[in-house]
């Protein structure tokens, strides 16, 4: 419910430059007590830029920000949870080899009795629904899992203004309703929520206002209500929106990846292996893989990579030859590409040039090496192709990771593996966190790149993204995987309840 009472948070002509880049031009916006306000954009129009503003990341060159009427300047995180405002983040700010617990005590500005914390850990756990062992170790956590503790972290604060990034982007459609129960209830009691995200079925469901920015700018703030999907779409990026052409009359051709009884062991206390896997992709076929996070996706994404060794070389065929004990090296020459979910650090690392990065996985496929020394030359054309071909922000190939936005970086990692046109292509989340017109190209380009003969599993949780790119469809739940069937026999219910059924009840499906 939006209050009558005077606007929570102000923003009056915020201007913030770069060397180089303008990052936001004059924005002005406002966000009453009790209002979920969504803001949105492409990647790289600002809006991380403004958060972190808000947030005492960074200060504007110009404009003003006022908190409850009054004129304020957010020195510091700790200067804005003071005032109460928390955030999000959509990239984790944890430490791996630290718990759950500890990881939300470093969080706090105020020491707690690590009993007391551990307690009203668990009430916000059982508020929310968020389940997680505060006592685990935070590398052995999924992404979805590290994203609640981002969450927990922020709401044991009790912020007065809540700033969500992405929040929903590894959650089932039950998990989404029951946060976006936890949201509106906050929202009732008084507090505002300023919403990222690029699900834009999700602000319409959720939000009472939008602010739209493009290139910087403020572009339009509208009810996302009365709009549609498409219509804030392309507010956004200023054109009309592509419709995926997945093409008329598709047909497959001969099996290209083959998974055969597939299991792997355990590598840690709190993984999921996965446990007598069988599927079969044809040449052309996308098929997708939908699952709660920490339901073995990662452990099949690396057994099919060869980052995970099995013991059994016939468990997966490429062509009709088995390759279950070949190294990742090996694979990628053999014509597998794969992208893992986290972005940071396992399919880019931050400080090389994407130059660089584009040599640790394209480098045989696309000839960067010769006698055992690099071509720089080669490797920056390829980078340079792929920033043009998939629209990154960057400022050339010589960029490093870590200054892209993580849409853009999301952009560059797809568009470096499906550039070099492998013959199977494993990806997991390949659209999380960018935008509705980037989402839409790396679906155009799954397409065609299935239409030239690859066959592509896209492991998300993501149903719509499933929905929209399969051909045909099978769910994960604890390391067991649910008959393969057509996509079109499936619903959104029966996956969802798939996802979140009993634990192993999808592998019996």
């Amino acid at each position: 419910m939006v209050s009558d009472l005077p606007n929570r948070l102000e923003l009056s002509g915020i201007t913030k430059q770069f060397p180089g880049v303008l990052a936001n031009d004059n924005v002005s916006f406002s966000v009453k007590p009790g209002e979920i306000h969504a803001l949105l954009g492409e990647n790289g129009a600002g809006k991380s830029t403004l958060v972190k503003m808000i947030y005492g990341i960074m200060q504007p060159n110009a404009g003003e920000i006022r908190w409850n009427g009054v004129p304020t300047v957010v020195q510091s995180p700790k200067a804005a949870r003071k005032l109460g405002i928390g955030m999000v983040f959509q990239h984790f700010s944890l430490f791996e080899a630290l718990t759950v617990l500890e990881n939300i005590a470093l969080g706090m500005d105020a020491k707690i009795p690590q009993r007391e914390l551990e307690e009203r850990t668990r009430q916000i756990m059982q508020t929310y629904g968020l389940t997680l062992d505060p006592h685990r170790t935070v590398a052995t956590l999924s992404v979805g899992e590290r994203q609640r503790i981002e969450i927990v972290r922020a709401l044991l604060l009790n912020p007065k203004l809540l700033i969500m990034d992405e929040p929903t982007s590894v959650l089932t459609p039950q998990e989404v309703e029951q946060l976006f129960t936890v949201l509106r209830q906050l929202a009732s009691e008084g507090c505002s929520i300023l919403y990222i995200s690029h699900k834009l079925h999700e602000i319409k469901s959720l939000c009472d206002t939008a602010t739209i920015l493009r290139g910087g700018k403020l572009v339009d703030t509208c009810d996302p209500k009365v709009e549609t999907s498409r219509s804030m779409a392309e507010k956004m990026i200023g054109a009309g929106l592509k419709d995926i052409n997945k093409g008329d009359g598709r047909s497959f051709g001969e099996p290209k990846l083959v998974v055969n009884g597939l299991s792997t062991k355990k590598t840690g206390d709190f993984d999921v292996p996965v446990n007598n896997i069988s599927f079969t992709v044809h040449a052309g076929e996308i098929l997708g893989i939908a699952g709660v996070a920490g339901n073995g996706q990662n452990a099949l994404l690396d057994a099919l990579s060869g980052e995970l060794l099995g013991e059994d070389r016939d468990a997966i065929s490429l062509d009709g030859r088995s390759i279950g004990l070949q190294h990742p090296t090996d694979r990628r020459r053999s014509g597998i590409s794969a992208v893992p979910e986290e972005r940071n650090g396992h399919a880019a690392v931050g400080d090389f040039s994407l130059s660089d990065n584009s040599v640790l996985t394209a480098r045989d496929r696309i000839g960067m090496v010769m006698l055992g020394l690099i071509n720089f030359g080669t490797a920056k054309k390829y980078t340079d192709k792929v920033i043009a071909g998939f629209s990154v922000k960057a400022i050339g190939s010589q960029s490093t990771a870590s200054s892209l936005s993580g849409g853009n970086l999301q952009k560059y990692i797809m568009g470096r593996e499906i550039m070099q046109s492998p013959k199977v292509l494993v990806v997991s989340q390949p659209t999380w966190g960018v935008d509705a017109g980037a989402a839409a190209a790396i679906h155009q380009a799954l397409v065609d790149l299935a239409a030239s003969g690859s066959a592509i599993v896209v492991i998300s949780q993501d149903l719509d993204e499933l929905l929209a790119l399969s051909d045909s469809l099978a769910v994960i739940n604890m390391g067991s995987l649910s008959e393969v069937r057509p996509v079109k026999d499936f619903s959104v219910e029966e996956i969802g309840l798939l996802m979140g059924g009993v634990h192993g009840e999808a592998g019996a499906a």
